[in-house]
């Protein structure tokens, strides 16, 4: 046993410290949005922050764009130019997949400066391209209403997934303190 647990250090390091960092955020995360109910800010503060930048963009592209609470669930809904077309719910703001980067990126850190500054700015890009997303999905669900399955469900999480996945092969080819030589030895 003991010779396996040698063998596989750096493969049971690296989820030990994966979900250590993910259970506290997702932790924390969850404590954030059970005290951010019935605050100003419907129906938290990072969906609704969501919902007014994604509203400042879609009027900036030339629609007509609200963001309405909905009165049912706890979420925003999308009305361009007098149509529901989507809602904004908690998931929609990014923080669960921040959540998920920094996690690993922290399973496979390197240098605490470099580190800290790669989660930031991937934060800050997988933020702004989530952004994006949802304004470039609402303004296809006006376009192609009969879509919505496809573009809801597979061409935009491919997206927002896909480029986590190439942030982190770009982490663990560029930054990260595995060394081809331990992946060789081990």
């Amino acid at each position: 046993m003991k010779a396996l647990l040698v063998k596989y250090k750096l493969v049971i390091k690296f989820i030990a410290t994966f979900l250590l960092v993910y259970i506290t955020l997702s932790v924390a995360y969850k404590f954030y949005l059970q005290f951010s109910d019935g605050s100003k800010f419907y129906p938290d503060f990072m969906t609704h922050l969501v919902g007014i930048q994604s509203k400042t963009l879609l009027d900036a592209f030339g629609y007509n764009a609200q963001m309405v609470p909905h009165p049912n669930e706890p979420s925003l809904k999308v009305i361009i130019n007098g149509n529901y077309v989507a809602r904004v719910i908690e998931g929609c703001n990014s923080v669960s997949v921040i959540i998920l980067f920094v996690s690993f990126i922290m399973a496979f850190a390197a240098q605490t400066k470099t580190t800290f500054f790669y989660m930031l700015s991937g934060s800050v890009l997988i933020y702004t391209v989530n952004l994006l997303r949802i304004v470039l999905l609402s303004m296809l669900l006006y376009h192609y209403p009969k879509q919505k399955a496809i573009l809801h469900s597979v061409v935009f999480p491919a997206i927002i997934y896909g480029m986590v996945f190439l942030l982190w092969i770009f982490w663990v080819n560029r930054f990260s303190k595995i060394k081809k030589t331990d992946a060789q030895t081990n």
